[in-house]
């Protein structure tokens, strides 16, 4: 197994595999449970216990003799470093091989200042939090972008809110920056990569859908991210919406971003002499109990929730996941939503749906653009 990463993913080593979940296993165990010879694990243990990715963890019982020796997972072996760029916010944090946040930091960020700008405060970010962990070795970069990426090359293409972002070399910037590989993708691709990866990793289908400024979605089907031909699978937002005419910024009127997002919502309430520019705004003045606020929020819901019975008669997903700052509203946007999945969707689509908010919240790009990292670095799943 390479310490680098490269834009191919790595074999899985099977007994890294199994070690993941953190249970401490005999070499009899491993054997046992992969399947490969005696010789075979004891020569890969070498290795891992060399590469620092798996440790002796104590003695286990044995009928006779010395104990046999237990091996578990080192999640300090390795660090990655996660980045999420928001339309309005930069959030970086550090992750062990787990994939849990070890350390994180956030601050507000325009991502129309163009990429120098935003990419030069992740680096000023990432920096500060390498330095609180000087003795960790950094595995790789993920970042997460709020707009189509091209996978293989992890170029922003034509992105709508980010100016300036049209094909930049964000891999190049950052590798140059830190001397690590750097892997880059749409923001809700990570979130249901994040999602999935802490809370549902043994669901073969699911959707994940982010609610904010604009509105996307992350597919997962047969367990693995389905990025579509071009990177542009989920991008639900320019669906349109039965019987709306509103100009959307892509161009077509109609398009469910245009009626049911953040900024959409926010429009309505202001012309409903409401102060409402943000989703944070618009949570407020829901959990305050505003009726306008709740009647818009969950109006937006039954929107979204149209759309997403195309997505769940087409794709038949057991989980579905609203995620996003608007999530916040909490039960007045999910109510809306299932509202229109379950009348419009066939019964044996939704007989054992689960929709539900999301477990990861606001660290869901996070865990997302960690799991990226350590499934091609590693070939974990």
């Amino acid at each position: 197994m390479a310490d680098d990463l490269s834009t191919t993913a790595a074999e899985p080593d099977p007994l890294l595999q199994l070690l993941l979940d953190g249970e401490p296993r005999t070499r009899n165990q491993l054997m046992d449970l992969t399947g490969l010879a005696r010789s075979t694990v004891t020569g890969r243990l070498e290795m891992l216990v060399a590469q620092e990715f798996v440790v002796p963890h104590d003695a286990a019982e044995s009928t006779g003799g010395r104990p046999p020796a237990r091996f578990r997972l080192n999640p300090a072996a390795r660090l990655v470093l996660a980045a999420d760029v928001g339309a309005t916010h930069l959030s970086v944090a550090l992750a062990d091989l787990t994939g849990d946040i070890l350390d994180s930091t956030t601050s507000a960020q325009n991502i129309a200042a163009g990429p120098e700008a935003v990419l030069s405060a992740l680096a000023d970010q990432a920096r500060v939090l390498l330095d609180r962990h000087p003795t960790g070795k950094l595995a790789g970069i993920g970042v997460g972008l709020p707009g189509p990426v091209e996978h293989l090359t992890g170029r922003p293409i034509h992105p709508p809110i980010m100016p300036g972002w049209d094909s930049y070399d964000v891999v190049g910037r950052l590798t140059q920056e830190f001397g690590h590989p750097v892997l880059v993708d749409n923001d809700v691709n990570l979130m249901a990569l994040g999602e999935h990866a802490k809370q549902y990793p043994d669901v073969e289908h699911l959707l994940f859908v982010k609610v904010a400024t604009g509105i996307g979605a992350g597919v997962i089907s047969g367990g693995r991210l389905h990025r579509g031909a071009q990177g542009a699978a989920g991008d639900i937002g320019h669906i349109q919406a039965p019987g709306h005419t509103e100009l959307c910024r892509c161009g077509n009127t109609g398009c469910l971003e245009a009626v049911a997002s953040a900024a959409a919502i926010a429009a309505r309430l202001r012309a409903a002499g409401l102060p409402a520019e943000t989703s944070q705004q618009i949570v407020d003045l829901v959990r305050a109990g505003n009726p306008v606020a709740i009647q818009a929020v969950r109006q937006a819901g039954r929107e979204i929730g149209t759309v997403l019975a195309a997505c769940v008669s087409l794709l038949n997903p057991s989980v579905l996941v609203i995620g996003g700052s608007l999530s916040q509203a909490g039960d007045h946007l999910l109510a809306g939503i299932r509202e229109t999945i379950y009348a419009r969707s066939l019964p044996l689509a939704t007989t054992h749906l689960e929709v539900s908010l999301s477990h990861t919240a606001h660290q869901a790009a996070l865990h997302g653009a960690a799991a990226l990292v350590l499934q091609h670095s590693l070939g974990l799943r």
